[in-house]
């Protein structure tokens, strides 16, 4: 892992907590890959912290599920098998519909509020889709994502929904192959919106569905596609 400027920010202040959002956001970026085993001094020396913190990061990663720890081997970044993003999108599923019943379960304020959030991040959404910017789209693809789970103010949903994301932020980045059409993902997140602005709860239940399976179809179908010789 190379050391960057981004890497040496957490100088002067390496609580463990710091440590495990930087790293978990280099996970996520790619920078650290899957399968990729964490250097412990290399990463220390990096982010000029002790050891202490930053084994308390790795075990806060281990419990989220995205770093593996391997008995006499050390820590490794999870690489992600199909049966793991089936699981994961299907457990997506099952959260973000609870979501949506308690939004429209909830008072008029709690969903203007949660169509006025939605609405930023997909009018983002559609910008960057012009300029090509597939990082841009795949992190604010997971923002909307966790607004939505967020807006039902349910603080355990949003929780566990937090790791689920972290995974699938990690998937997601490989979706460019598949989504060669961004704006195809920005119209799926439209009609995410137009369904929770209208109230149509058995529509917006059925798009939360079609969307996340799609994702796993072209996600397999990607990792297939790679991992063919």
């Amino acid at each position: 892992m190379a050391a960057t400027e981004e890497q040496f920010a957490l100088e002067g202040r390496p609580t463990a907590q710091l440590i495990a959002d930087h790293l978990r956001e280099q996970i996520v970026r790619g920078t650290i890959r899957p399968g990729q085993q964490i250097n412990e001094s290399l990463v220390a020396s990096q982010l000029n912290t002790s050891r202490g913190p930053l084994r308390e990061a790795l075990q806060r990663l281990c419990q989220e599920g995205i770093l593996i720890y391997r008995r006499n081997y050390g820590v490794f970044v999870l690489e992600i098998e199909p049966t793991d993003l089936r699981e994961i999108y299907s457990a997506r599923e099952t959260i973000e519909s609870t979501a949506a019943c308690i939004l429209l379960d909830g008072g008029p304020e709690q969903i203007r509020n949660a169509i006025e959030a939605l609405k930023e991040i997909v009018d983002g959404m559609a910008k960057h889709a012009l300029a090509s910017n597939w990082e841009a789209i795949a992190g604010l693809d997971m923002q909307f994502h966790s607004s939505f789970v967020a807006a039902a103010g349910n603080s355990r949903l949003s929780r566990i929904y937090k790791a689920l994301a972290t995974e699938s932020r990690m998937c997601i980045l490989n979706l460019e192959v598949s989504y060669p059409r961004m704006e195809v993902l920005v119209e799926e997140h439209q009609d995410l919106l137009d369904l929770l602005e209208m109230g149509d709860r058995e529509g917006l239940i059925a798009a939360i569905k079609r969307h996340l399976q799609e994702a796993v179809t072209h996600l397999v179908a990607t990792q297939q596609e790679q991992g063919s010789p």
